[in-house]
């Protein structure tokens, strides 16, 4: 077992992970930090920061909460600028924040395609050209960057959200050939139907209806979500990169 272990440590290592409030932006924070990183968790407002922060706290983990808009690119420098004074260089990133703004899209105002792929797709441009840069100099790092299903399956009513998370893993890829030879992976978790506070909102029978179409016959949870992440951001999955890891209990197995 101890030599084990040691490979899925984070011991010295600091990660950002942005939309860290609840579901399963909160579950990666935590397993980061169970891990021995010093975890940044983002949110868009001070009391969700807050709650980031105490929850990190309670669990006696390092790390705090911080308020950021993923959209703006003047406060991910700033964020970065103090992160580094603080703590270091980020060595983990995971982009995990994210909204929807689903409808057909004969519907779609221009406005809501717009925001959904600012902020699911140009966010992840944002961090990783700020925070990369420490990791460059540094000659190490981790990007993981969590998708959709819906980015390979596609999904009726989501055309903006499925572009944006299928935008990610091709960016993904392409930004895998450049770092690596800095000692750079960048990866990317594509969850299935995951037990969050969106599924929690259905009705029973529409629960049994989305499991009954996964092998698995399960929902899945954002510690399945986390798991994945952590073997990423780990010495384990060191020599993995440019890949999209499917988390979604077969329901595709393309």
């Amino acid at each position: 077992m101890s030599d084990v272990l040691p490979l899925f440590s984070l011991a010295g290592e600091t990660a950002l992970v942005t939309g860290a409030t609840r579901g399963i932006g909160a579950a990666i924070a935590d397993a980061l930090a169970a891990a021995g990183a010093t975890v940044i968790g983002t949110a868009t407002s001070a009391a969700g920061a807050e709650a980031i922060a105490a929850r990190l706290a309670a669990a006696g983990h390092a790390g705090r909460g911080v308020v950021l808009d993923v959209d703006d690119h003047a406060a991910i420098a700033a964020l970065e600028a103090d992160i580094s004074a603080r703590e270091g260089a980020v060595t983990i990133l995971v982009n995990n924040a994210g909204i929807t703004r689903d409808g057909l899209l004969m519907r779609t105002k221009p406005e809501d395609w717009d925001a959904v792929i600012r902020t699911n797709l140009g966010s992840v441009f944002a961090t990783c050209r700020t925070f990369i840069r420490g990791m460059v100099k540094a000659r190490r790092g981790r990007i993981i960057n969590i998708s959709s299903i819906v980015g390979v399956m596609g999904n009726a009513g989501q055309t903006n959200y499925a572009a944006a998370k299928a935008g990610m893993m091709g960016f993904s890829r392409s930004l895998a050939r450049e770092v690596a030879s800095r000692g750079i992976t960048v990866n990317v978790v594509a969850p299935g139907f995951i037990a969050t506070d969106m599924t929690a909102a259905l009705g029973e029978a529409e629960r049994n209806a989305l499991s009954s179409q996964i092998p698995l016959q399960r929902l899945g949870t954002p510690a399945d979500v986390a798991a994945a992440v952590l073997y990423l951001a780990s010495p384990a999955g060191g020599y993995v990169t440019g890949e999209t890891l499917q988390v979604n209990g077969g329901l595709w197995m393309g």
